[in-house]
């Protein structure tokens, strides 16, 4: 069975996309819409949240660029 083509340009999208929110939102330190302080816990959520973001939207860049044909892979067809 072979999927088509658009399945996999729309799951690498969504990745990209939410990757990337991911990664803006949750990732970063707004100082002037906090109430309380830091603390070295909610730093540490904000800096997974800014690495899997970064690496969802890298893959899904990838899983794009794979099935138009810009990079190849080295996989027997």
């Amino acid at each position: 069975m072979s999927l088509p083509p658009i399945f996999f340009y729309a799951v690498g999208a969504f990745l990209s996309v939410f990757g990337a929110a991911r990664a803006l939102i949750l990732g970063r330190r707004r100082p002037d819409r906090e109430i309380v302080e830091d603390t070295p816990a909610r730093a540490k959520i904000r800096r997974n949240h800014l690495i899997f973001g970064t690496v969802h939207f890298v893959f899904g860049i990838l899983l794009i660029l794979l099935t138009s044909g810009v990079i190849r892979s080295r996989l027997p067809h």
